[in-house]
C-alpha cells in the first residue's frame, strides 16, 4: 500500500512515470462504457488550501495507463465562465472525455503542466467489486460473530464481542436491573455506527434501503461477499440482512411491541470489540420501536417469499409483523420518551410525527403481504403524513417513507386513485425547481450539488439520499431526455462519491487494494481508533491506512463534511474542518476526546445503505 501524497502512484508503467495531481479529478475507479465522462479541475480560492492554486493548461488528454499511448485529446472549459463556486470556495474547468469507450485502464494528462489525475478503469461491471466492499461492511459490524478467516481478511480478526458475563447473551433491563426474570438474550445485529450498540428505530431505515436495492436490482448483488453464508442459496445481501433481523426477532416481546435498544451503560472504549467487558442493557419496549419491526417484518417476509430457501422465515416474518402492528395501533397515545439515556449513545426515541408515519410503511409492506383492506384504508387515510409531503426532494430524509409509496404504486391490486395521486405528487416534486432533481451545468463546480444546509452531521447520507430520489425519478420521468437528466444527476452523485470532490478523495475507507488512488484513511470508530489505550497511546494498527499496519477495513462509509463545525462541537483550532466553505468542512483523523471527529467521520449503517442502494443501480 502507497502514501497518498506519493508522487508516484501505482496504477500502470506509463501513469507511475506522471505525479499524481489532485487538482485533476476523476472518478477513481472509474465509468461504464457509455456513461458520461467528465474531469473536473480545480483551483482553490478559499478555505484551507487557498494558496493551492492551479491553472488548467490548454489542452488535456485520455491516456492508457500502461504505455501512455494518447486515445483522446481536447480542451478543458472553464466552468460557469471562471466564477468561484461559494459551496466549496474552488473555481476549475471540466474536461469531457465521454467518446472514450473502449475498455481500459486510463488517466487524465495536463500536458502543459505535466500533471496527470488518479488511474481509473472503463469496465461495464467497473463497479461491482466496489459494492461487494462496501456491503462487507455489515458483516464487519456484526456483534457476538467472530470475524475469522477466510471470511475476514487477516487484518481484521476477532472474537465475538459482547458473549460474556451479563453481556448480549444475558442483558438487563435498565430500567429494572435486579430484576432476573427480564434478563433477555439480545445478542447478534449489527454495531449501529462507531459505537457498538445497536438500535432498532435505527435499523428500519437500513433495512428498508437494503431490501429496496435487492428488489429494485438484484443482478447488482448476484457477486459473493465472502461471508460464512454465502453459496446457501440465498443472496448475500439477503444473508446480510437476515443477521439482522434474527437479532431484530430477539426483541419482539410475546405481545407483539420490541424493546428499543441495546448497549452499554459505560463509554466503553476496547478495541477491538471483542475486547470489551462492559456490561450490557436494554431499553424496554416502546411504541416506537414496534411499529419499526412491523414495518422492517413485513417488508422482508415480502422479499423473502421469492426466496425458496427464505419461505419458513417468510410466514414467521408476517405472522410477527402483524402482533407488532395490532400491538401499536391498540395503544392510542404514543410513547415518545422512552430512551433516558442510560444505556449510550445516542438517543433512539421518535416523536409521533414520526412513529405515525412508519405505522404508513408498515401499512404499506402489510397490504403487499396480504391484500387485506384494513391496511389499505390505513394508507389512504394517513399517506400524506409521510416526509415527502413534509420536505422537498421525496427520499432525501427518512428514505423509507418515499420509497414505501413509489412502492404502492407498482402494486397491481393498489387503489388506482391512489396510485394516481402518488405518482402525480412525486412528479410535481420533480418538477419544482428545487435543485434536486436533475443536472444544470450552474448548480456546482463538483457536479453534484448539494444545499448548503444539507451539509450537517451525516451529510453524506443526504448527498446519496438525492442520487436515489433521482433514479427513482427515472421511472416517472415525462421523457427520454428527463430520464437520462435524473440518471447522470445520480452517477455524478457517486462520481463525487469516488473522488469527484474538493479532497480528491473516495468517500469510503481503506479502498487501496480496489483501484482507489486516495481514500478514507481514518474514520471514528470504537475498533478502528487513533490509539491502543486511553486518549492518546500508542498508535493502533487500525488507525490509519497509510501509516499504521491495517487501517480501518475497507468499504466504510463516513458521515461526511459539516459546514459550521465549530457551532457543531469542533475545536476553531483545527482547520480544517473549522472555518471552511461547506464542502471543505471535512477531515481525515479520528481523535475521540475534545477534537470530537465522530462528527465529521464517524460511520453509520444508515450512510451505508444509502450509498448501497444507489451504486447498485449502476453495478452490474
Amino acid at each position: 500500500m502507497l502514501h497518498e501524497n506519493t508522487s508516484i502512484v501505482s496504477g500502470g508503467a506509463a501513469s507511475n512515470k506522471v505525479k499524481f495531481n489532485r487538482h485533476i479529478l476523476v472518478d477513481q475507479f472509474g465509468y461504464r462504457p457509455g456513461d458520461p465522462k467528465v474531469a473536473v479541475i480545480r483551483d482553490p480560492q478559499i478555505g484551507y488550501d487557498a494558496n493551492d492554486h492551479f491553472v488548467a493548461g490548454a489542452r488535456y488528454q485520455v491516456r492508457h495507463a500502461e504505455d501512455g499511448s494518447v486515445v483522446f485529446e481536447g480542451l478543458p472549459k472553464p466552468w460557469n465562465k471562471g466564477v468561484m463556486e461559494a459551496s466549496s470556495g474552488d473555481r476549475g474547468w471540466w474536461f469531457d472525455f465521454s467518446s472514450v469507450s473502449a475498455p481500459g485502464n486510463y488517466f487524465i494528462f495536463d500536458i502543459v503542466n505535466k500533471a496527470r489525475s488518479a488511474t481509473f478503469k472503463i469496465d461495464q461491471k467497473v463497479y461491482s467489486d466496489i459494492l461487494v466492499a462496501a456491503t462487507r461492511m455489515f458483516y464487519y459490524q456484526r456483534s457476538s460473530f467472530a470475524k475469522q478467516l477466510p471470511f475476514a481478511e487477516s487484518c481484521w480478526l476477532d472474537a465475538p464481542a459482547y458473549l460474556g458475563p451479563n453481556q448480549d447473551t444475558a442483558a438487563r433491563d435498565v430500567t429494572d436491573i435486579r430484576n432476573i426474570s427480564k434478563v433477555k438474550d439480545l445478542s447478534g445485529g449489527w454495531f449501529d455506527a462507531g459505537d457498538t450498540n445497536k438500535y432498532v428505530t435505527n435499523a428500519a431505515p437500513v433495512v428498508h434501503q437494503l431490501l429496496t436495492a435487492f428488489e429494485q436490482n438484484a443482478a447488482a448483488f448476484a457477486l459473493s461477499s465472502k461471508i460464512p453464508e454465502s453459496g446457501n442459496g440465498v443472496p448475500d445481501v439477503l444473508n446480510e440482512i437476515k443477521w439482522e433481523i434474527d437479532w431484530l426477532k430477539k426483541t419482539q416481546y410475546s405481545d407483539g411491541s420490541a424493546l428499543l435498544k441495546v448497549g452499554a451503560i459505560v463509554w466503553a472504549k476496547a478495541s477491538p470489540p471483542s475486547l470489551d467487558k462492559s456490561e450490557r442493557f436494554y431499553v424496554p419496549s416502546c411504541t416506537a420501536s414496534t411499529i419499526a419491526i412491523a414495518g422492517i417484518f413485513a417488508h422482508a417476509s415480502y422479499v423473502y417469499i421469492g426466496i425458496p430457501n427464505l419461505l419458513s422465515d417468510a410466514a414467521d416474518l408476517k405472522y410477527r409483523a402483524t402482533k407488532a402492528w395490532n400491538n401499536y395501533t391498540g395503544i392510542k397515545t404514543k410513547q415518545i420518551h422512552c430512551d433516558s439515556g442510560a444505556v449510550h449513545a445516542g438517543p433512539a426515541d421518535q416523536n409521533a410525527e414520526t412513529q405515525d408515519s412508519e405505522a404508513v410503511v408498515a401499512a404499506v409492506y402489510l397490504f403487499a403481504l396480504t391484500g387485506e383492506v384494513i391496511y389499505n384504508d390505513y394508507i389512504k387515510a394517513h399517506y400524506r403524513m409521510l416526509r415527502p409531503y413534509r420536505d422537498i426532494g421525496w427520499s432525501r430524509y427518512d428514505p423509507e417513507q418515499g420509497e414505501a409509496l413509489l412502492f404502492y404504486t407498482r402494486l397491481s391490486f393498489a387503489d388506482p386513485e391512489l396510485k394516481r395521486a402518488i405518482t402525480n405528487d412525486k412528479r410535481r416534486d420533480m418538477q419544482v425547481n428545487n435543485k434536486i432533481y436533475g443536472f444544470d451545468e450552474s448548480d456546482d463546480l463538483y457536479r453534484n450539488f448539494l444545499h448548503d444546509s444539507q451539509y450537517h452531521w451525516g451529510s453524506n447520507q443526504v448527498r446519496a439520499n438525492y442520487g436515489n430520489s433521482n433514479m427513482d425519478a427515472t421511472a416517472y420521468s415525462n421523457s427520454v431526455e428527463d430520464a437520462h437528466g435524473y440518471q447522470m444527476r445520480a452517477l455524478d452523485t457517486l462520481h463525487y462519491f469516488h473522488g469527484v470532490n474538493p479532497f480528491a478523495k473516495v468517500y469510503l475507507t481503506n479502498m487501496y487494494e480496489y483501484g482507489a488512488t486516495s481514500s478514507v484513511n481514518e474514520i471514528f470508530h470504537a475498533w478502528y481508533r487513533a490509539d491502543s489505550k486511553h486518549w492518546y497511546g500508542a498508535k493502533s494498527k487500525w488507525s490509519d491506512a497509510i501509516t499504521s499496519e491495517c487501517g480501518p477495513a475497507p468499504g466504510y462509509v463516513p458521515g461526511g463534511p459539516v459546514a459550521n463545525a465549530v457551532w457543531a462541537g469542533i475545536s476553531a483550532s483545527i482547520v480544517p474542518p473549522a472555518g471552511q466553505p461547506p464542502q471543505k468542512s471535512y477531515r481525515d483523523w479520528n481523535h475521540d476526546d475534545w477534537e470530537r471527529s465522530w462528527i465529521i467521520n464517524e460511520p453509520g449503517i444508515y450512510y451505508q445503505s444509502a450509498y448501497l442502494k444507489l451504486l447498485a443501480n449502476f453495478a452490474h
